[in-house]
């Protein structure tokens, strides 16, 4: 690997909460201010290419992920993506050949302190090192094929797809 592309999309990741609006926004990219403050040994690009909530995500917004990732000349690929329909995006990606791409995210905002953001981002960055070419999921310490994972929003995680 030798830059990793990151591409962020929003989620709850980079949410911030107003107290004067009694509501979240989408802030600016945290993945940036987290790899700095882990002080990782790799080099690394960030193209905000959008700040949607993943309910609001489009297939217009898909397709324009999926466009972005297959001009880039990067191999490895990161995005830092919403939750809710990271796995209906990870499904548009899935004919993009000879890159290994990684999705993750944020079941709590980056900015809160029990937040599962550096834990997911961490698992994302030592998968995309050692996975092949592909699409893959990194939630909750697993990695999964987005066939294979869904989001259980009652229990609040990711989880292997039930066979009932």
């Amino acid at each position: 690997m030798n830059t990793l592309s990151i591409i962020t999309t929003g989620g709850t990741i980079d949410k911030i909460y107003y107290d004067d609006q009694s509501d979240y926004q989408i802030g600016e990219p945290e993945i940036a201010r987290i790899l700095r403050a882990m002080n990782v040994a790799f080099d690394w690009e960030i193209q905000a290419l959008m700040r949607k909530d993943s309910l609001h995500m489009t297939e217009a917004d898909r397709q324009l992920i999926a466009q972005t990732i297959a001009e880039s000349t990067c191999g490895h690929v990161l995005i830092t993506h919403g939750t809710d329909s990271m796995i209906e995006t990870a499904r548009v990606l899935e004919p993009i050949p000879d890159k290994v791409m990684v999705m993750t995210g944020a079941l709590n905002p980056a900015r809160f302190i029990d937040s599962d953001a550096v834990f997911n981002i961490g698992c994302a960055v030592g998968a995309i090192q050692a996975l092949p070419p592909g699409v893959w999921i990194a939630m909750n310490g697993k990695i999964w094929p987005p066939s294979q994972v869904q989001k259980n929003r009652q229990a609040n995680r990711f989880e292997p797809v039930s066979s009932a």
